[in-house]
């Protein structure tokens, strides 16, 4: 694939008699950046989606398309088109600032050799990325700015506890900690846990379906099973880690049921996002 390039010639001529130069007008085409809308759609999808580094991402336009950047001509290139993304930005802020069910996740990164963190939070009208140098809860705080929303859905990291009237722990999370020590143990408990989940896991994907008064008796019911559980002697280190896992999120286990379909159970949907599958 070969760029397709657009060469303007520019006329200067002097007066013979008077000596004075004129040069021709700077044509309205090649005035701001000499590169093209795809070329920054192109530059922008690699930088921000694929990750590449500036290095990488100005060795693919070279190979692929014979096109000699420099790093700074890319950096001066994204930011550009950060200017055509904001105004959107911005809308979904706002739209998360007013939600009142709002999911948050966020996971390690590389941003130009220095370690930082790739927030997401998630709300059923927008989805807001934000890169930071810190994992504390003060990317929530400013992200948030005083918005305290009815529901919270993340995992147990506290940075992102206590953001909201009440908070919902995302059971997938805990489904893998299961499953490792039904792995590694022959403890029953872990077996005992993983078919509570699915019972948990089976009400929230038809609560919708159920009468209030049906949904208080199945809760009731999984707070029991769950309350036995937690009670059940064991030998087993693993499973008495989960038993403690367990403990110190029972009140976050079942939040969803108090709000029938506007809560998630598990926080994949921004485990993707973060991710960008």
């Amino acid at each position: 694939m070969k760029p397709l390039i657009e060469r303007h010639r520019r006329l200067a001529v002097r007066c013979p008699k008077c000596g004075t130069h004129v040069i021709a007008a700077v044509p309205p085409a090649i005035r701001g950046t000499p590169f093209g809308p795809r070329l920054h759609a192109v530059a922008t999808y690699l930088k921000t989606f694929q990750a590449l580094s500036y290095e990488r991402l100005q060795a693919v336009l070279s190979d692929l398309f014979g096109l000699p950047i420099s790093q700074g001509g890319l950096m001066n290139m994204l930011r550009r088109a950060q200017g055509c993304f904001q105004t959107r930005r911005d809308d979904a802020v706002a739209v998360l600032r007013r939600a009142e069910v709002v999911a948050s996740d966020e996971t390690g990164v590389r941003i130009e050799g220095t370690n930082a963190y790739h927030w997401v939070f998630r709300c059923q009208g927008a989805v807001v990325h934000q890169a930071a140098p810190t994992r504390a809860a003060s990317v929530v705080r400013e992200m948030m700015e005083g918005h305290r929303p009815k529901v919270w859905l993340s995992d147990r990291y506290s940075a992102q506890q206590g953001h909201a009237a009440a908070q919902q722990t995302c059971l997938a999370h805990l489904a893998r900690d299961i499953a490792y020590a039904r792995e590694a143990s022959d403890d029953p408990l872990p077996l005992r846990l993983e078919l509570w989940l699915r019972s948990a896991f089976d009400l929230a994907s038809a609560i919708t379906i159920f009468a209030a008064s049906t949904l208080a008796a199945k809760r009731r019911s999984l707070e029991r099973r769950l309350a036995e559980i937690l009670e059940a002697p064991t030998t087993c280190d693993l499973a008495r880690d989960i038993q403690r896992k367990f403990r110190r999120a029972r009140d976050q286990l079942l939040t969803f049921v108090a709000f029938p379909g506007a809560v998630d159970v598990t926080n994949c949907e921004s485990v993707r996002a973060a991710r960008g599958t």
